[in-house]
């Protein structure tokens, strides 16, 4: 099927009416589906098309570009933003009173010192995964360090406070019985809920970047990273501070929870991004409470799994968790694929409005032919610039499904017009 949409007739002021036809390649993915009743063609040009950039002479390849949730003007910061910046920075401040002390009761100076410089191993692959699966449109730094700063201090405190009156509800037959309550049940229920509790916000009060399921795993894998790094700041420290033989005890536990298991979490609080990341879709209050109930299903679920395996643990690892993983490594992929094939559909709807060649859709909308303007701006001193413009256009593809999402159209038709003037200068600078 081709990729080219067939444009219905514009209106003379460059937009349809609310119910005009929907073009067969509108939806060219299960991804971001649009109604035929919210469809619209793009905003068109007034002075004709635009002339292609001078980049001729790349080599692209048409395909689809990592997509990712557009984000609003530059320099405006809406209430929520701001409200996540000042709350979320003093919860994880406060936080900090409560957990710093709780590590270093258990570690002591020394364990806490070598657990903190350990666990940064761990850490840093989760957070090059989140780089990878994010690095098409990258979120919001601030945003990234608010989940970061929830999973590592506020979901670590909250569990610490609600962990007491959870073992209240529970009868204990013995030290044993005691341990696997707390393994199995009370940390896949209150880690998980606190951990998600931090996706939650984000999607209340940061929509704009939280409209998908790449952004809900971006952030859950932020915010599990987080909670991963001060608990194994705790368990790398207690194997220094209460061990006869620190070295060996700490080789073990960095074996398990450092090189068999460093996306435990991510992989736990996930899942709850990801039906998160679907409910955004909605951008429905009532859906994306429901969606954050829901999402903690297969979080605890799969966590319990985890904290569950025993005497049988290497054979449950192989055949249950390595397979679990790769499930996810390709469930990621081709979310990634999805929302590759919707912008570039959307960009393509732009250009048959006179905004973009053929030519630079293809070079916009593959990773190939984005390396390769990179490479060539990059001779002429405009690699700052092509890859500002590379960005605005992803935006703006982004800002056009929310538009035929059906909600809030007029505050993103307005945003849709700032973006397009910002891309018409972008490209000016490019072209030099």
């Amino acid at each position: 099927m081709s990729m080219h949409p067939h444009q219905p007739p514009h209106e003379p002021s460059g937009r349809s009416g609310p119910r005009a036809p929907l073009p067969g390649p509108a939806n060219p993915s299960w991804m971001g589906h649009v109604e035929p009743e919210n469809y619209r063609p793009a905003l068109v040009k007034s002075g004709g098309p635009v002339h292609a950039l001078p980049v001729h002479a790349m080599p692209v390849n048409v395909g689809g570009p990592q997509g990712g949730a557009a984000r609003g003007a530059a320099g405006r910061r809406s209430a929520g933003l701001l409200a996540l910046g000042i709350g979320g920075g003093g919860l994880a401040f406060l936080s900090l009173f409560l957990v710093v002390p709780f590590l270093l009761a258990n570690t002591g100076p020394a364990g806490f010192l070598a657990g903190f410089v350990v666990s940064l191993i761990p850490l840093s692959a989760v957070l090059l995964a989140v780089h990878v699966i994010d690095r098409w449109e990258p979120e919001p730094r601030r945003l990234l360090f608010f989940a970061f700063a929830w999973g590592a201090a506020v979901s670590v405190a909250v569990t610490l406070l609600v962990q007491p009156f959870f073992v209240l509800t529970f009868q204990f037959s013995g030290e044993a019985d005691f341990q696997t309550y707390m393994a199995t049940v009370q940390a896949p229920v209150v880690e998980e809920s606190a951990k998600s509790l931090g996706l939650l916000l984000l999607l209340l009060l940061a929509r704009k970047h939280f409209d998908g399921p790449v952004d809900g795993v971006v952030f859950a894998f932020t915010i599990a990273g987080g909670f991963a790094f001060s608990e194994n700041i705790l368990y790398f420290g207690r194997a220094i501070a209460e061990s006869a033989s620190p070295a060996t005890d700490l080789a073990q536990i960095f074996l398990l929870r450092g090189v068999m298991s460093p996306f435990a979490h991510a992989l736990f609080t996930g899942t709850t991004g990801l039906i998160m990341g679907f409910a955004a879709r909605r951008w429905h209050l009532g859906v994306s409470v429901a969606a954050y109930f829901i999402g903690l299903l297969p979080a605890m679920l799969l966590h319990n799994r985890w904290n569950s395996m025993g005497q049988g643990f290497l054979a449950d690892y192989v055949l249950i968790q390595v397979p679990i993983f790769v499930l996810a490594i390709i469930g990621i992929v081709l979310l990634r694929v999805a929302e590759n094939r919707l912008t570039r559909q959307r960009l393509l709807e732009y250009a048959a409005a006179g905004w973009f060649t053929p030519a630079e859709v293809a070079m916009l909308a593959t990773p190939s032919g984005r390396r390769t303007a990179l490479a060539w701006a990059g001779r002429y001193n405009r690699r700052r610039h092509m890859k500002a413009f590379v960005t605005a256009a992803t935006q703006l593809a982004f800002t056009r499904q929310r538009i035929l999402s059906g909600r809030d159209v007029r505050q993103h038709q307005a945003e849709e017009h700032q973006q397009l003037q910002r891309i018409l200068s972008l490209r000016a600078a490019v072209a030099g």
